[in-house]
């Protein structure tokens, strides 16, 4: 009987399969899969967090809260999700100066820039140049941490706190203007 191999990605979903119809917290998967795969591998498991994440994307578990997944049997919906190819990302980093659209700091400030989708790509999002952006690594985090709507909303704080300091009065009320449809709409 031929071995299967193990991947870090089969791991994650076997523990999720092997407790179906139960929510499952990061602090309960992790440590088994960490472990397993160094057992069964010999090697350490470099980012479970990510995998977990990846499941969800391609529609394998559901999110139950932030931190929390569910695989439910017969109810996942594997999507295809599109990724930016070398072409689409060469025309984003030139659009964007090859700097994040949110800081300005780039690969010239010894700063990662990741191609971030828009509207993610597990939400719908294609990869187009259009839905395409220049993030530094530090804000494609706290977008990914945030949400879309929380982030913007964040964006838009610390804008309005930096046209403050600087004087720019009307940075600080076009960004009080924008901050108030977020509460608005019950965003912030």
């Amino acid at each position: 009987m031929a071995r299967q191999t193990v991947t870090q990605a089969s791991l994650i979903r076997e523990y999720f399969e092997a407790n179906p119809s139960r929510d499952i917290a990061h602090e309960e998967v992790v440590p088994w899969a960490m472990e397993e795969y160094e057992r069964r591998c010999n090697k350490k498991f470099r980012d479970p967090d990510r995998f977990i994440r990846k499941l969800h994307q391609l529609g394998h578990l559901m999110k139950v809260r932030k931190g929390v997944y569910r695989y439910e049997p017969g109810s996942t919906r594997i999507r295809v999700l599109q990724d930016f190819d070398a072409k689409t990302k060469a025309v984003i980093l030139a659009r964007d100066d090859y700097r994040c659209v949110v800081c300005g700091r780039g690969r010239a400030d010894g700063v990662d820039v990741h191609i971030d989708h828009v509207m993610p790509k597990d939400r719908g999002g294609l990869a187009t140049v259009g839905n395409g952006q220049t993030l530094c690594a530090q804000h494609n985090f706290q977008k990914k941490n945030y949400g879309c709507t929380e982030f913007g909303a964040r964006l838009f704080e610390r804008l309005r706190a930096t046209a403050e300091e600087l004087g720019d009065q009307s940075m600080f009320l076009f960004c009080n203007e924008v901050l108030g449809v977020f509460r608005k709409h019950g965003q912030r």
